[in-house]
């Protein structure tokens, strides 16, 4: 039989910094030391400035201990056990120890034993004094009629004598034989150099940041065997990179033997000394000796490598701006077992160059780009810095949200542009008209850092020329036409990137921050701040058009962007909002109807008036094109819904980049000078035909012809040999694409989407060996069918099947990588039996399409690696995807039941899906199976027999986000079991723990006793009763087990959870452990956490780690379940097991830190 016995509670674990309310908890008997001993240690305390819970309470009333003093000992750092004749006597004294010990066990918490006139050996063997209390405690025990108060007092007795073993088996100070004073100043100065009370500072209040801080605390926590292990910490300038780091390191320095935090590196490492002083600081900082004594950079290293070697050391490198200052500061001889070193920087490049990586053992490197705050959070800082509070006026909400848009979550902006409003002669009006228009100083000097600091001209050109014309564009066509004009080099875009100047999205469109994108226009700016056809850049649309329209045109322009509908629409909004000024409708809700009418007359004339102006100022925008004719070294131009006059020829001949929305003529004239065009764009035109006559276009790679309605065909395709990309989409009167786009040898993309009237592709197509990606989507008529009555499963439609599929796929090139078939009314039927032709194909769309099943020839794509089937409303399973598959997409397929994979599918895709009620199993993820119609020998396994299991309950199911949908989904009559990442539950009937689990309390904290006969633990049976009086008690969970022996922990969080029809939820779970994860004398610990966070719609609710615990439990139930010895290929439970990613496997990808797990579908979210 199987004993667990019950030790004390302990609270959950997190991994945010614990906040200390004391640097020390003393713990002393008072009638033995108060007058004497103690008060003498806590006056020197006291001068230490160590910050001391005291007790000075005389009487102790009571069997348990008060909640102030283990509040106490929690939010201590360390304690101070003054061990006298009568301290054993106190069953309080006694608690307090046991709970020291404890915390010390649990929290790192330190402990100072002093042996006042009493021997250790006899604290440890209970004998003499502390023997005559421990035997008066057992006779209390003894009396004690009540059986359950006398089961408590055995197992406190218990206790007690575990910690007084405990702590007289550590290193200790014994006063006996010596001077007070000197034995007080000793301690003292222990504590004050095992807390590191000298780097002690106030801890700035965090905002934000706090996902961040759990991940760089995991990695603090981690013990690792690499004796070296780093963490880079990299993002844009002020983004809170030595805030962060600077947080870090004074809620965890304490930990280690040693610490230092270099701050500003890049600034202070300035000749001629600068790197050899800040070596002299790590070495002061680190408790090094001589450290004055060192004269040269080198010998500096050699004392820094030997020092980092003997102490286990926290070092922060904040600043970082050259691979060169890491080799400097740490050497290449790696630093003492359990050390660590984070390091702040712009590049997230720079640590892995440093030369202590090219040593044989690399050093473990673990790299997080820091992002910027969310809204409320920047809010917060933007008020606390504006305010010196957390809150202010409501009506300035407006406003200040203006600002935090502005900011977009970069802290340094919002500290200055908050502080700035103290400012006497402020206001939030001045701010917000500043916004965009010029950088604060202060910012601009922390920004500007990055740029200057560029490797090479043709960087910081780069730089420039994408913040004032590329952001919001395709990163492959920018480089295409930035490398046409001579300005980005193949590494430009990445060095941006690896120094936070830049960012690529998920579409793979160039993202810059608001405050860099203004940096760099700034910078472009100071060109010629007054004359800015003296720039070389224009961008904003009212100087362009004056520059157009007073000819002043001259060779220094290189790039001009004019839209002229942005530039109305900007303009009519600023018109707007100055005449809202004007007139006071910021306050018009607070006026009476009168005046309210009067205002509306006015408003309607003021709009009136502005309208004819808007007008006539729009005729003025129409320009002779010999406003061009001087800017001869012009390579970007665009001129969107503009009217020209005057000849084409005048357009400058070295234009790289061409874009004209909206051009009116229904072809391009022949003068056109395009012969250098690399990339021309005329969507949105009136374009009948592209030319009237054939035109040779060397250079050009790529032709964007979308939305063109009245485009009816296109050819004259020999004329552009390097043309990589054309783009028809939307182009709902083309019928005909020339044969001759055969010869286009170098096309990649073909974008013929929503091309309706387009009855066939070229029969050339075939002829394009490097086509990669074709794109029909809408396009029915393209695959050559022919339409039939065809009886769907629930009405009679049209289905498109195909005359010969076949002959369809045959004409598609082997090169194809992706093609894109969405919303083409496909059936199952309209597919060929293999795409043998297309195995090259890596994406495949299929979205929108009324499939029921995923059709068998996709399955032989041995190279697929992402297959979208959003929408397919009909689709009910995807069975045995294929094999190489990373990314499969299924949203808002209401009817789908099942998705499995190959046997032998190494890893699983990414899948991204809906909550779904129909949905009951993806392979390797979780299944959802009747209990009713379960195997016998399953249930026997897991040993539930003789259950009553719930049933007619409501039920929520996540996404593959964690999100939890609204509303409840009523289940049919019959019991579920949820099998997922190895662990089995299901709701039981009832209000309590099954009679026949081993232990039932209301503990969660255990010690695992087993019984050698009975084989090896194999599983444990893990039972949870709640009471539920909202409904907020009934939200997303998480079940953490935490084995503290082993240090190892699983937290668990159901992908389902349901609402009983009762006050009280039985939940029953089985955790298939198989590899010795717990053996007998195991701590064991059981925590249940309720956190729901809703939505904003409150149409879902997901986990929130960070919000309330709701959770309400009333008893806890564990069994052990036994290895039964059976055969693996009888095994009842060999289907589960063979699943990959389940615990007694691999749960690599769910490790968040060594032997800690955090099992959900889909990864570790937190709000």
């Amino acid at each position: 039989m199987v004993v667990l016995s019950e030790i004390s509670e302990v609270s959950s674990s997190s991994s945010l910094p614990i906040s200390y309310d004391y640097d020390v908890f003393l713990s002393f008997r008072g009638a033995d030391t108060r007058y004497n001993f103690t008060d003498h240690l806590l006056k020197a305390l006291g001068e230490a400035t160590i910050d001391t819970f005291f007790d000075d309470a005389e009487i102790q009333i009571g069997d348990f201990l008060k909640p102030e003093l283990e509040n106490a000992i929690k939010s201590s750092r360390a304690s101070i056990i003054v061990l006298s004749k009568d301290y054993a006597s106190s069953t309080w004294c006694l608690d307090e120890l046991a709970l020291i010990m404890e915390q010390r066990m649990t929290s790192k918490h330190i402990v100072f034993p002093i042996f006042y006139h009493v021997k250790p050996s006899d604290v440890r063997k209970q004998q003499n004094s502390f023997g005559d209390a421990m035997a008066k405690h057992k006779v209390r025990m003894e009396a004690e009629t009540d059986a359950e108060k006398r089961s408590q007092l055995a197992q406190k007795t218990e206790k007690w004598k575990r910690a007084l073993t405990e702590v007289a088996d550590m290193k200790w100070e014994e006063a006996n034989g010596r001077r007070e004073t000197i034995l007080i100043e000793g301690i003292v100065k222990e504590i004050s150099r095992r807390l590191a009370l000298h780097k002690r500072s106030a801890i700035q209040k965090l905002i934000g940041m706090k996902s961040s801080v759990r991940i760089i605390t995991s990695f603090l926590n981690n013990v690792s065997p690499h004796t070296t292990e780093f963490f880079t910490i990299w993002g844009m300038a002020g983004i809170g990179k030595t805030y962060l780091a600077d947080y870090i390191f004074k809620s965890h320095y304490h930990e280690f033997e040693s610490s230092c935090f270099l701050e500003d590196i890049e600034r202070r490492d300035a000749p001629p000394n600068g790197l050899l002083d800040l070596q002299k600081q790590l070495l002061k900082d680190i408790g090094a000796r001589n450290w004055m004594d060192i004269n040269n950079v080198n010998a500096g290293t050699l004392k820094i490598e030997k020092s980092l070697s003997r102490k286990r050391t926290l070092l922060v490198l904040d600043g970082v701006s050259k691979f060169e200052q890491l080799d400097v500061l740490i050497g290449t001889l790696g630093l003492h077992p359990g050390s660590k070193i984070i390091v702040t920087s712009k590049n997230g490049l720079l640590t892995e160059k440093c030369r202590l990586f090219e040593t044989q053992v690399p050093p473990k490197h673990t790299k997080h780009l820091l992002e910027g705050l969310n809204d409320g959070e920047s809010l917060q800082l933007l008020i606390l810095h504006a305010f010196g509070r957390d809150e202010h006026n409501l009506g300035d909400t407006k406003k200040s949200m203006k600002v935090v848009e502005y900011c977009n979550g970069n802290p340094l902006a919002l500290k200055v542009m908050g502080s700035s409003l103290r400012s006497e002669d402020a206001t939030w009006d001045d701010i917000l008209e500043s916004l965009g228009k010029e950088i604060n100083p202060d910012i601009t000097k922390v920004l500007k850092v990055s740029f200057d600091t560029l490797p090479s001209e043709k960087d910081k050109e780069l730089f420039k020329h994408i913040a004032c014309l590329f952001v919001g564009k395709d990163r492959e066509f920018t480089e295409y036409v930035l490398k046409a004009c001579g300005i980005c080099k193949s590494s430009g875009i990445k060095i941006l990137i690896n120094r936070c100047l830049l960012n690529v999205d998920s579409s793979d469109i160039l993202v810059m921050h608001q405050l860099l994108q203004d940096m760099g226009r700034d910078i472009v700016r100071q060109e010629s701040p007054k004359k800015p056809w003296k720039r070389s850049i224009l961008w904003r649309h009212e100087e362009c058009l004056d520059v157009l329209q007073n000819r002043q045109g001259a060779t220094m322009i290189q790039g001009l962007v004019l839209d002229m509908r942005t530039f109305e629409k900007e303009t009519s909004e600023e018109s707007s909002s100055a005449n809202t000024q004007k007139f006071g409708f910021s306050s018009y809700s607070s006026l009476n109807w009168v005046h309210k009418l009067l205002l509306s007359v006015l408003w309607w004339l003021f709009g009136w008036v502005s309208a004819m102006r808007l007008s006539s100022r729009k005729t003025k925008g129409d320009f002779d094109t010999l406003a061009l004719s001087e800017m001869r070294n012009l390579r970007l131009l665009q001129l969107n819904y503009v009217q020209l006059s005057g000849s084409y020829k005048n357009f400058p001949q070295g234009l790289r980049w061409l874009c004209m929305h909206g051009f009116p003529l229904s072809y391009i004239p022949y003068d056109l000078q395009m012969e250098n065009l690399v990339a021309l764009d005329m969507s949105n035109s009136k374009l009948q035909q592209l030319w009237k006559k054939p035109k040779m276009l060397r250079s050009l790679k790529l032709l964007n012809l979308s939305s063109c309605h009245e485009l009816a065909r296109v050819g004259h395709f020999s004329g552009l040999p390097l043309l990589e990309r054309l783009k028809l989409a939307g182009c709902t009167s083309l019928v005909e694409v020339c044969e001759s786009i055969g010869g286009c040898h170098k096309l990649e993309v073909l974008d013929l989407s929503k091309c309706n009237k387009l009855k066939e592709l070229p029969r050339s197509i075939g002829k394009l060996k490097n086509l990669t990606q074709l794109l029909i989507d809408g396009c029915s008529k393209v695959l050559n069918t022919e339409n039939i009555n065809m009886k769907s499963h629930d009405s009679f439609s049209s289905a498109i099947v195909p005359r010969s599929s076949k002959s369809f796929v045959r004409s598609l090139p082997i090169s194809l990588v992706t093609l894109s078939l969405t919303y083409s009314n496909l059936y199952n039927e309209s597919f060929p039996r293999d795409f043998s032709n297309i195995l090259m194909l890596k994406e495949l769309f299929l979205d929108g399409n009324p499939i029921e099943s995923m059709p068998d020839c996709v399955r032989n794509l041995s190279r697929l690696e992402t297959l979208s089937l959003n929408e397919c409303g009909n689709l009910k399973t995807v069975l045995c995807a294929p094999l190489m598959l990373r990314d499969l997409e299924i949203e808002h397929c209401n009817s789908l039941q099942k998705i499995t994979f190959p046997p032998e599918t190494s890893a699983l895709p990414t899948i991204i899906y809906s909550s779904s009620f129909t949905m009951t199993e993806i392979q390797n993820k979780f299944k959802i199976q009747d209990l009713s119609k379960t195997d016998e020998e399953v249930l026997r396994s897991l040993g539930w027999i003789n259950i009553e299991y719930m049933n007619y309950c409501w039920i929520l199911k996540a996404n593959n986000f964690g999100v939890y949908s609204l509303p409840w989904r009523r289940l049919e009559p019959q019991a579920l079991m949820l099998y997922e990442h190895g662990i089995f539950s299901t709701y039981l009937q009832g209000k309590e723990v099954p009679k026949w689990f081993t232990h039932r309390s209301s503990d969660p904290l255990f010690t695992l006793q087993s019984s050698p006969e009975m084989g090896n633990i194999q599983g444990l049976n893990v039972c949870i009763v709640l009471t539920i009086s909202s409904l907020m008690e009934v939200a997303p969970s998480r079940i953490e087990i935490r084995n503290l022996t082993k240090n190892s922990c699983w937290a668990y969080q159901p992908i389902m959870y349901a609402l009983p029809e009762h006050e009280v939820v039985v939940w029953l779970s089985h955790w298939m452990f198989r590899r010795n994860e717990f053996e007998d004398g195991d701590v064991v610990t059981i925590h249940f956490s309720v956190k729901p966070y809703i939505s904003n719609s409150r149409l879902s609710i997901l986990y929130s780690s960070n919000g309330p615990d709701y959770a309400n439990v009333k008893e806890y139930g564990i069994n052990l379940v036994y290895d039964d010895g059976r055969n693996p290929e009888e095994d009842p439970l060999g289907y589960y097991k063979s699943w990959k990613y389940i615990i007694g496997g691999d749960l690599s990808v769910f490790e968040v830190s060594p032997t800690h797990y955090i099992l959900t579908p889909w990864g570790n979210i937190d709000i």
